[in-house]
């Protein structure tokens, strides 16, 4: 009996023991993190938001950045304006308003100790990764079309929908060096409760160099992105959501590599937000693949969230998501290219339940683009 008891009891010890180390490194990861601000905004969300030195963010305690030299701007220039605008859309708006960080520095979400969990556990999860529970509804480039992609571009439709704690629902497009590659760099929007503790829609980068074993997160909550923006910053929650046959919430979006520099730059409406140093990847001098569409994850044996906005592709834009104007770069040319309809594929694992349509070019006020998302359920079923 006695032996039994000390069992128990020194097994209880390493859990608690084990517990402990993991809250110790939890700690020493949220110091890495949270440098000293100059000033600290607190948004009407809840969250604080400190502007750090641009020059002392997180990024830079990265051993492979020991020498990096700031890129404050593109190489290259920006794209204005699309060929025609949907009067009716409204840009979606998910950074800094009222208050603004001094100049110098960037905006970079606080991070607590239930941040990391559970980003660490979303992160784990694997929603990028084509796994039990984890679900995709994409239109990706076709091998062999061309050499190489340095880039990709679209407009989104934002959505909120209703799902479960230990659900997720994404947005994403995407660079990666190959459909079997390891690196990849995605950005978007998603319903991600364990990342946010909240239902709502945010902003979110996310990235890997080693196909989401254990390199890469989301957002800054390791080092790797650069910030550059003063006003914009990812894991912002996005004010206003699009409503199904109603109100068109949108997001331009790009990931664009520097001609000069190498760098993956990421930019929202013509700004740059920052961006992934080309040294950070071992395979990613350029992308092999690039994809837009939607991902979904779940615990294996539960029901599958909504995607997108919870409709199947039906042509009409007020009602499933879409990308609009999708180009991308390619052969180290900073040159837009349309997809053509032979140069891509939709791929679906899940049809019971989501759907992705690409239409090529559609109207003069979508362009080439396409629709995805579907009402989710049993689909293991």
């Amino acid at each position: 009996m006695f032996n039994i008891l000390f069992f128990v009891v020194c097994l209880v010890g390493c859990v608690t023991c084990h517990t402990m180390k993991e809250d110790l490194e939890i700690e020493r990861e949220l110091k890495r993190i949270n440098k000293v601000p100059l000033k600290s905004i607190h948004t009407k969300f809840g969250d604080i938001v400190d502007c750090i030195d641009i020059y002392k963010q997180p990024a830079f305690d990265d051993p492979l950045l020991k020498n990096h030299k700031l890129q404050k701007r593109p190489r290259f220039k920006l794209r204005t304006k699309e060929k025609s605008e949907k009067t009716s859309s409204i840009k979606a708006v998910f950074g800094l308003q009222e208050d603004k960080c001094p100049t110098g520095t960037v905006p970079i979400k606080r991070a607590t100790k239930n941040d990391l969990i559970g980003g660490k556990s979303y992160f784990n999860n694997g929603v990028f990764e084509n796994t039990h529970g984890n679900h995709y509804a994409e239109v990706i480039s076709k091998p062999g079309i061309y050499e190489s992609y340095n880039g990709v571009s679209g407009t989104s439709r934002v959505y909120n929908v209703n799902i479960k704690n230990n659900q997720t629902s994404s947005s994403v497009m995407y660079v990666r060096s190959g459909p079997d590659g390891t690196s990849y760099i995605g950005m978007g929007w998603h319903v991600a409760p364990q990342l946010y503790n909240d239902d709502a829609t945010h902003f979110y980068a996310v990235w890997t160099t080693d196909n989401f074993k254990t390199s890469g997160c989301y957002n800054l909550q390791c080092f790797g992105f650069i910030q550059t923006s003063q006003n914009n910053y990812f894991g912002g929650r996005i004010d206003n959501t699009s409503i199904y046959g109603g109100q068109m919430i949108e997001m331009k979006i790009s990931i664009a590599q520097d001609p000069q520099t190498y760098n993956w730059l990421l930019i929202f409406e013509n700004e740059l937000l920052g961006y992934f140093p080309t040294t950070l990847f071992s395979n990613l001098n350029y992308a092999t693949q690039v994809g837009w569409g939607g991902r979904t994850s779940s615990l294996e044996g539960d029901s599958n969230p909504p995607m997108g906005s919870g409709y199947y592709p039906d042509r009409i834009y007020t009602h499933a998501s879409y990308f609009r104007y999708v180009t991308y770069q390619v052969n180290n040319s900073t040159t837009d290219i349309e997809p053509k309809q032979n140069e891509i594929e939709e791929v679906c694992d899940k049809p019971k339940c989501y759907s992705v349509k690409y239409y090529g070019t559609y109207d003069s006020e979508v362009g080439y683009s396409l629709q995805f998302g579907g009402p989710g359920g049993n689909c293991d079923d």
